[in-house]
Formats: structure tokens, sequence, C-alpha cells
């Protein structure tokens, strides 16, 4: 056991200052059987401390169902087997780039705004899951002979609101749950995020990529004493569905980190490893200064630009860090650990089966239901996947525009079985009045819910309802095909057919590997969709880039027969590829 402390001017490790040289890798975004390389590549670096943070929506998925939630034990574990302390971010918000900001949509779909604040509505959940989580890092605190130094109030909370009640009551949980080592906060280093997201009585933090001297200096208007320390030091960025590709230099991003650390500061670099939004896991942003505009997806891989990148492998920005670190290392780095092995030939394949959409949602999909306006996925009870929308229009009557009012975020539109239009939160109304009689049958997937700002937590689906010309078309019956419903049992049960790709629809192939290892899926000429490789769902992919292929840990490859399932939602190409 050890005991960690805040001094008025360092941390305090058994009473000796100490200076935490940490990096970002979140378990929930690395296969687990590769979370051992991964942390000896931070070690390698020169860090002496890992963080995470805690998706809640991924451990409970609905109400009381709890899915995994000892993987967070787990990795605190192979951390302290990796040699290095941990700094532990519980949310319930994190943020992080992912789905809801970690916040469960049956928690953000009734409540709206209303969480992340001391409503009974929201707190009375975040203390069943916290009372369900905590008893793990507690008991890996470092009063207990863990890994843990510190954990995290809320996440930048002041970036949101302003609720000190809320702050202080999940203060007073996490001390309930047992946490016995030091909390904190962290937020951007402007006053209002200081005053919103603060306590006077808790250590605060601040996040930022570059400015150390400026960004302390405020955080020393509000903290006259304690250490400093960026939790986040963005050393990369992330990514958006159809923009380029983020990139900073590793020699700027270096010169960043040296300036924090000659300010005395201590730092969590954001990230040290990025890794990948497995399983559709992807958040998304909102465009502007308000960030109240455009939706803006996030892709799949969470690269992010960082030192260690997304297969594990030291980029030039890992040396140019590791030099600066190198100087604040207790002793000689250890040596940079060889990489995974890599898939042994590429492997080029096209799927010989297929089903059709409607098909897969007879095997797969929730039973329909019928209301007078649509639901929203979140009524429907959906995370991550598609809901089809049929409805009639009544005639005989002519021709009107048909609209979707609060389509998130796209539909594939279907009118009499026949591909009529793609809408999108911009593009509302079919190209083509609708006459009466027909059918028309809409394919609706969300893209990611917003995981930042001011729209987050806003529903999916069809929220507002379907207008033809100014009438509200009622009777609408919805059915909602989830990504967690493919799983090898049930995709077996599909009733495939011989096909050769071409729309829309659940493809599957087999594919001989000989030399298993990490390897990356191209799908050149398909649209938009999800695929899995042995059952382990890869996440999205989507033609409009930056992203073009998506990375499979070779830990989900086998020597022999391996399966892969294309889940294709707009227009289906040919060829696929293994490297």
């Amino acid at each position: 056991m050890a005991d960690f402390s805040v001094g008025e001017k360092d941390f305090l490790l058994d009473g000796r200052p100490v200076r935490l040289l940490s990096g970002a890798l979140h378990y929930f975004r690395v296969h687990e059987a590769q979370w051992g390389h991964r942390l000896a590549m931070l070690r390698a670096m020169g860090l002496n401390c890992v963080e995470t943070y805690v998706p809640w929506n991924l451990h409970e998925p609905a109400p009381g169902r709890y899915e995994d939630v000892e993987a967070l034990g787990r990795f605190l574990d192979a951390a302290r087997e990796a040699g290095l302390w941990a700094i532990v971010r519980p949310g319930p918000y994190i943020c992080a780039e992912w789905e809801n900001g970690g916040l469960p949509h049956w928690i953000t779909g009734p409540l709206g705004r209303r969480a992340r604040t001391a409503d009974p509505a929201f707190l009375e959940p975040v203390e069943r899951w916290f009372s369900r989580l905590l008893p793990q890092v507690a008991a890996r605190g470092v009063d207990r002979g863990g890994p843990v130094l510190m954990v995290q109030i809320e996440n930048e909370y002041g970036s949101w609101g302003s609720d000190h009640g809320y702050l202080r009551a999940l203060r007073d949980l996490l001390l309930r749950c047992g946490v016995g080592v030091p909390l904190f906060t962290a937020d951007g280093p402007e006053d209002h995020m200081l005053t919103g997201g603060s306590l006077p009585d808790v250590p605060a933090t601040a996040t930022f990529g570059s400015g150390a001297r400026e960004a302390f200096a405020t955080l020393r208007r509000h903290r006259p004493s304690g250490p400093l320390m960026c939790m986040e030091f963005w050393c990369g960025w992330f990514d958006h569905w159809g923009e380029e590709h983020s990139v900073r230099e590793a020699g700027d991003a270096a010169d960043a980190l040296r300036e924090i650390l000659a300010a005395g500061g201590s730092v969590n670099v954001y990230m040290a490893h990025g890794g990948t939004n497995f399983g559709g896991w992807g958040g998304a942003n909102r465009s502007g200064a308000t960030h109240d505009g455009a939706l803006e997806p996030m892709v799949t891989s969470y690269d992010y630009d960082a030192p260690i990148d997304e297969a594990g492998r030291p980029t030039e920005k890992f040396w140019r860090f590791r030099e600066v670190l190198e100087p604040y290392a207790d002793g000689p780095l250890p040596e940079v650990p060889p990489a995974p092995a890599a898939l042994a030939a590429p492997v080029r394949f096209t799927p010989g089966e297929g089903a059709g959409l409607g098909t897969v949602i007879e095997a797969l999909g929730d039973e329909e239901r019928t209301t007078p306006t649509p639901p929203t996925f979140e009524e429907l009870g959906v995370d991550r996947g598609v809901v089809r929308y049929r409805v009639s229009v009544p005639g005989p009557r002519q021709p009107y525009p048909l609209r979707v009012v609060g389509l998130r975020d796209r539909a594939v539109v279907q009118v009499d079985g026949v591909l009529a239009d793609v809408l999108t939160e911009d593009h509302t109304t079919l190209t083509e009045p609708v006459p009466g009689p027909s059918e028309v049958e809409l394919w609706v997937e969300s893209l990611g819910r917003v995981n930042y700002g001011p729209r987050m937590g806003e529903s999916k689906g069809i929220t507002g309802g379907l207008l033809h010309e100014r009438q509200y078309l009622h009777g609408v019956r919805s059915r909602a095909l989830r990504l967690d419903a493919f799983t090898p049992e049930a995709v077996a049960a599909v009733p495939f057919q011989p096909v050769t790709p071409g729309g829309p629809g659940l493809y599957r192939a087999s594919v001989r590997i000989d030399g298993p290892g990490d390897a990356w899926l191209s799908l050149p000429g398909w649209g938009r969709g999800f695929v899995w490789v042995g059952g382990f769902c890869l996440g999205r992919y989507w033609g409009t880039g930056p992203q073009e292929e998506l990375f499979v840990p070779g830990p989900v490859l086998r020597a022999g027969e391996n399966e892969v399932w294309v889940l294709e939602l707009v227009g289906a190409g040919g060829e696929l590829g293994l490297r």
C-alpha cells in the first residue's frame, strides 16, 4: 500500500513529490488480448501512468442488464502488471467521441437535458451504476495496494453546465462507493468552464492541446495552490466521415509537451494510443462554434494521430515524445516491444451468399410495432442499428411532396418497392411527389449519437412525423434491426442465397487465412454499412472517407476458414481485401 495525496505544489507519493506522466488508452477500444502490448508501449514511451474512461452505455445497455463490467478491473490489473499507475474517469458522462458521450440512450431519451444535473431521475440510475462499477476501482486504489491514483468527477462539466449540486452529489457518491484516492475535476482553461465545472474543495486540472503557460496561468487564477496538470494534452485529433484526415506534426506536438513539463506540470497524453470504435460505438459532433450545426459523425478508427498508431506501432510522434519524456524517467526506459504479428499474406475475396434487408429483418429483427406516429430509436429501445418504418399513403389522391420531420440521421426510402431517394437532415423531402394509394418504406440509420455540446442526448430515428403535403400520415409500422442481433447463432439461421453483391442486404463469405495476425480490411465500391469478422463487429465502413480500411485485430482471426459478414445499407460493391 502507498499514500498518494495532493500537496501545495506537487502530487505526493508517500510524502515525496511525484510527477504524473500519463497516457490515455481506453480498454474498450483495444482488443483485450492486446492490452498488454499497448500498455508496454506506454511504458517504453516514457510514461508511468495510464488513464481510461468508462462508457456506461457499453456496460449497461438496458436498465439493470450489465455486460462485462469487470473488464475495467482486468484492465487495471494489466496496468499494474505493466508497471503503470492508473487514473480512472468513470463519468457518468465521458465525451470521448463515444456514442452519446457514454450515457445510455434509455437515460437521455426520456430525460433530455435533465441528464447531467442533480435531478433525482438522473442521479438514481447513476447511483445504481456506480454502486455496481466502483467497488472494483476502490479495491484497486493505491491505498489498498493497487495502481489507481486518482478518480475523476464527471468530465469537462464546465463545457455543459453549472449545477454544483450535481457535482457535489457525484463527489459524495464516489466516496460512499469506497473510493479512497484523491478525486479531481477536468475542464478547459477558460473562466466560465472552470467556474462551472469545478468544486472549491476538489483539485482541478485543465484540458488543452497547446499554450501551456497561458492555460496554467488561467488555472492558477482559480487554484492558487496545488499541482498543475494537463489532464488531456491533445496531441492529435479525431476524424469525421466526409472530412480530411486530421494530422498534427510530430515536432509541434513534442514542443507543446515539452512546454507542459517545463512549466512543472504533470500530463496525460490524449491519446497515447487511440484504438478503434469497434461495434459501431463512435459518436458524433455538431458543427459550429456553439456545436449546434450539422451532424459530424465519427469514423470507426480512433487512431487520433496518436504516438502509438491504431495497430499499436510507434510513429514518429512516439519517438519524439520518448525523447522529451526520457529526462523525467526514474531510470532507463524499457525497450520498445516488437509489433504484434501481421497477416502473413494478403487475401482478396467476394461474398458468394446474400440476403435482402427484408429477409434479414424477418430473421433478426424485433417484432414490428404499429403506432399512430413513428417512434424514435429511444422509444424502441435501440442503441445502434437501423429501423424500418412503413406507412401507407391513402388514396386516391394526387401526388404531393412527402417529408420526414425530424429525421436523424439518414433514410433510404422506397415507394411501392422502388428506390425513391436517400434523405438526410438537410434533405428531408422526396425528390418526386408521391401519389396515393402507395406504400412507403424508410430504412433509417443512426450515424452516432452526439457526444459533446448542447445537442448531446438528442433522439434518433424519425423524431417528428411523416407529412404528405400538410397531412400527417398515421398508422406507422416500425421494426428495429439491432447490431447486437448479429450473433453467429442468429446469422446462421438467415436464409442466404447464392448471389452476386449488388443491392442492400447482408452478405456472407468464408475466407481462408494461413497465417493470422493484425490486418486491414478494404471494401472498394461498397457504400455504407457494418462488417463482422469471426462474429466480431469491426464497426462502420463508408465510401465517403477519409477512412478507407478497417483495422482487424489479429486475435479475431484464426488459421483456416474465417466467416465475414457485410451488412450493406446502400448498394454493394464486389471484391473485398485483407492485407
